[in-house]
């Protein structure tokens, strides 16, 4: 579950098309009223579902886009507050990568440094999601908004990179992030200068961000994670910077290899199950999201060549990874005709 903060701007999007958003949200079982508080709660795997219909609908394929673009720091409450009581942005976005479950368990955000660029990044963590491309898109907008807010008018990102074939008309995102665009990237991230870390923010209030961060911990304290689902989290971005290595795994935990293998099979499971289970996963949406050649999959997943990886990934499959993209990409076409011939039977608005 997350708050429908980040997507309370969806039936003023849905109006501006000339769609009716009432009419829509009751398509998918949902009613209007669930917009009027941000903090009232939906599920992720709904709001993927809500995305794509809307998307099938309106036939606006930048929806995602614009409803982010609705949305910042105040979207996610609580530790929307915790970040912006930091004394900097370096700090402000460790806070908000360390307590971004506590928003949603689906995603998580990271924050990394290489040289003299740091990357803001958004992962989707909840395998099936639907219109991963809208969610990531409305994402990547909110963390711009986020970072915006935090540096103020002379901030701008290098680069916005996106984990997702590129879309037909890139007018929209051209317009919004102000930045060269790079498609089918390893991941979702937003690229900036690392100097902008040490950027002060102008309201430090340490007795305020104490008393939020003490209720965090409390919120944290009723909806721990299990470990290996902490394991896996961390897994994922792990694998897309080359550092998968159970060694290093069990450092960012400050224990050790051993004890990390002992965790997790107390658990029932092993790091290496563990790690081929992430390694399907982000194949698979890397395979249906992107257009990048299976050998820039296997190399971006850590495997040697091409080869290897087919031989994983027909292991978890049962198909080769171009037999398997073909094959989901025909069912999402499909899935999406069904919906568009359904839109036009009810007589629904459909204005890109």
């Amino acid at each position: 579950m997350l708050r429908i903060g980040a997507t309370t701007g969806l039936p003023a999007v849905l109006q501006s098309l000339g769609a009716r958003p009432a009419q829509l949200l009751a398509e998918v079982g949902l009613d209007l009223s669930l917009f009027d508080n941000p903090d009232n709660l939906i599920s992720f795997a709904a709001r993927g579902r809500l995305l794509e219909h809307c998307v099938a609908r309106t036939g606006c394929q930048h929806l995602g886009l614009l409803v982010g673009q609705r949305a910042g720091l105040e979207s996610l409450g609580l530790v929307g507050s915790l970040v912006k009581y930091s004394p900097d942005v370096g700090t402000a976005l460790q806070s908000l990568v360390r307590f971004f479950h506590v928003h949603t368990r689906a995603a998580n955000v990271t924050a990394t440094v290489d040289g003299q660029l740091a990357y803001f990044g958004y992962q989707i963590k909840q395998t099936g999601t639907a219109a991963t491309d809208q969610v990531a898109d409305g994402a990547l907008a909110v963390l711009l908004n986020i970072l915006r807010s935090l540096c103020g008018p002379g901030w701008k990102p290098s680069q916005v990179c996106f984990a997702h074939r590129k879309p037909d008309d890139i007018e929209p995102f051209r317009q919004f992030f102000r930045a060269p665009l790079l498609f089918n990237a390893e991941q979702n991230a937003l690229v900036f200068l690392a100097d902008w870390l040490t950027h002060r923010l102008p309201v430090d209030d340490p007795e305020l961000r104490r008393q939020l961060t003490e209720h965090v911990d409390r919120i944290e304290a009723h909806h721990p994670d299990s470990f290996p689902d902490q394991v896996r989290s961390v897994l994922r971005m792990a694998l897309l910077t080359d550092h998968a290595d159970a060694g290093h795994i069990a450092s960012l935990f400050s224990i050790h290899r051993r004890t990390l293998n002992r965790r997790l099979n107390e658990d029932g499971i092993s790091f290496k199950v563990l790690l081929d289970e992430v390694r399907y996963e982000i194949a698979r949406q890397t395979l249906l999201d992107t257009a990048l050649q299976v050998g820039d999959v296997a190399a971006t997943l850590g495997y040697a060549d091409a080869s290897a990886f087919t031989r994983a990934f027909r292991r978890w499959s049962g198909a080769a990874p171009a037999a398997w993209r073909s094959a989901a990409r025909r069912g999402a076409t499909r899935k999406a005709g069904s919906r568009a011939v359904g839109a036009r039977d009810t007589g629904a608005s459909a204005n890109p």
